[in-house]
């Protein structure tokens, strides 16, 4: 490490990257590692100044129970839990943890009852976000209260041991303080430095690049989206004269979208890279499946038998290079979380694959990625693009694909793009596309009864993509978008618009 560093304990919650994602738009860098990591590097590393516990599903009375580590406990560094983090550090200390009488969840006031560093430059009264069904009943020896809510005691401390635990989420934006808590900890209390950026970001990865890669080549799929872009200028930063693209037209991309990839990466970024017209036989390999996760599968190994091709026919390549961002392999599911969805670049691969993995982009956010394109020279109208799932329209076709549906969903989002732009919203709804589901409903056109396609709107405001609300689109441009669609698009007859936010929901819809 050459950075003062905050490691992050996971123990499960699908809140657990946006702690490190926080700490890091603090300028100091952090670390995620598994509960059950070894912990002797990091206990004597002076780079290390503090551990943060994450939340997580368990109860600390479940045989499965994530428990904490001893050699953590003895080392002296500043320790704070967040929710189960901080019932595990009280069960640890011999608290008295149990099942709450109601279930916390949402905003919450909070209110300080001791006055602490912790809560340095924060108001008596705030909201916090509540997820918990167990609580702290009983403080361990030591151990004083420093701020609870209506129901529960919400934050404990014990100085002497550097021991600290919040029972509600920091890292989530709906905490009002959230930041300032975390700054407070890593700041006043681990006492770390600020020197982790965008720029330090491409210098250590460049040198991590250079040193395994060594002598010999990589191969990267591109599909001209936002991250495998710019995963391939910061690998060819690295090694120039050893990274070969490969841009497979799968005949699932958007309109237009095979011109403007060949452009940019020859002309632009000067990166060799091979064009392969693969459409027909994507769709052969895809024709009658309506299962997403096989959808998924079918297209990564396609993907794989593709590559494996064309590096065979130019000789020997030993790295595979991808886009993959933390987001996708969370999504994909970890050690401690479920699987959400298994994302073609993370759960599509094959086990028995010859290449190795370079994936420089895979403990980054989407919002990281785009600062980090705009500093290795890509152009921001490029880099705040709208993002593109690897299969492409695959996933934005419900069940089966035909020619039929892949003109529906080209022809759709290449119209509710213009207007997206046009209304001058582009900047403000962080994602947008449509979506052509497995179904059809009557309708009447021409003074004829139809049973045609109907085509959903799909438009979210998010930061990191791990929680998103649905764009409040005027109803004014909605309609315009809706009239459009249907007079321009054959087959289409009704449109809808998806108000789900994420959670429940995905942003994609496979």
């Amino acid at each position: 490490m050459k950075h003062d560093t905050i490691v992050v304990i996971d123990y499960g919650s699908q809140y657990n990257q946006l702690i490190v994602r926080r700490l890091r738009s603090l300028g100091v860098y952090a670390e995620l590692i598994s509960y059950d990591t070894p912990m002797e590097s990091f206990v004597d590393c002076p780079e290390v100044k503090g551990f943060i516990l994450s939340g997580g599903p368990h109860s600390v009375y479940d045989e499965d129970a994530f428990l904490v580590p001893a050699i953590m406990m003895m080392s002296g560094k500043p320790i704070l839990g967040i929710c189960y983090g901080m019932q595990a550090l009280a069960s640890y200390f011999g608290g008295d943890v149990r099942q709450g009488s109601r279930r916390e969840y949402g905003l919450q006031t909070l209110h300080q009852i001791t006055s602490h560093a912790l809560f340095s430059n924060i108001p008596v009264n705030s909201s916090v976000w509540m997820s918990h069904q167990d609580e702290v009943k009983i403080l361990p020896k030591g151990f004083v209260a420093l701020a609870k809510t209506e129901y529960i005691m919400a934050a404990m401390a014990n100085d002497d041991q550097k021991i600290y635990g919040v029972q509600f989420h920091p890292e989530v934006k709906h905490t009002e303080y959230g930041m300032q808590i975390l700054h407070n900890f890593v700041f006043d209390i681990c006492k770390a430095k600020p020197t982790w950026s965008i720029d330090h970001f491409i210098e250590e990865q460049v040198e991590f690049i250079r040193a395994r890669v060594q002598n010999e080549q990589v191969i990267m799929g591109i599909s001209g989206g936002v991250d495998s872009s710019v995963a391939a200028v910061l690998i060819h930063r690295a090694i120039p004269n050893q990274l070969t693209c490969v841009f497979v037209d799968h005949g699932l991309l958007r309109e237009g979208e095979a011109e403007q990839v060949m452009s940019a990466f020859r002309d632009k970024y000067h990166i060799d890279v091979i064009q392969v017209n693969a459409k027909e036989h994507f769709l052969a390999k895809l024709e009658g499946v309506s299962d997403p996760e096989t959808k998924r599968k079918i297209i990564g190994k396609e993907f794989i038998t593709i590559f494996d091709a064309e590096a065979k026919k130019r000789g020997h390549y030993a790295f595979l290079g991808q886009g993959t961002l933390y987001t996708d392999k969370i999504e994909s599911g970890t050690k401690t979380a479920q699987t959400i969805k298994s994302h073609h670049n993370v759960g599509g691969l094959p086990k028995d694959m010859a290449f190795q993995l370079i994936e420089p982009l895979d403990h980054l956010f989407k919002d990281e990625v785009r600062a980090l394109g705009v500093t290795l020279g890509l152009d921001e109208g490029f880099i705040n693009r709208q993002p593109f799932p690897g299969p492409g329209l695959a996933i934005r076709i419900l069940g089966a694909i035909t020619p039929l549906k892949i003109d529906i969903a080209r022809e759709s989002d290449a119209i509710l793009q213009q207007e997206i732009k046009r209304a001058k919203l582009d900047h403000e709804i962080w994602q947008y596309f449509t979506v052509v589901p497995d179904i059809h409903s009557v309708g009447v056109m021409g003074d004829q009864r139809t049973y045609d396609h109907s085509v959903v709107i799909r438009a979210v405001t998010s930061v990191d993509g791990m929680t998103a609300d649905w764009a409040k689109i005027p109803y004014e441009v909605l309609d315009t978008i809706s009239r459009r669609i249907v007079n321009e698009v054959s087959h289409v007859n009704r449109i809808v618009y998806d108000i789900t936010s994420k959670p429940p929901a995905t942003i994609e819809w496979e």
